[in-house]
């Protein structure tokens, strides 16, 4: 199991701030996991509705669409930021 932390307003349009999640072995990778979830109900679906602007942390690193996930503790999900 790996713990999925939403944030902002993904964490709005999903209905939760954190879940347990037995990720399917064939999801590899960041992007995989977004497509993954999006399968997930009408509230995942609507959250990552623009897969392109989330972003993702691995065990609070940043990393792309396209790094590997496997073995992960933790995985952040978070709209873009802005500010400063």
């Amino acid at each position: 199991m790996t713990r999925i932390v939403y944030f902002a307003w993904v964490r709005e349009k999903i209905g939760t701030a954190e879940e347990e999640i037995d990720i399917p072995v064939s999801v590899t990778t960041a992007g995989e996991l977004i497509a993954y979830l999006t399968t997930l109900g009408e509230n995942y679906e609507a959250a990552f509705e623009f897969p392109d602007v989330i972003r993702v942390a691995v065990n609070q690193e940043h990393v792309e669409h396209d790094e590997n996930i496997v073995g992960a503790r933790e995985i952040g999900i978070f709209p873009p930021m802005t500010g400063g």
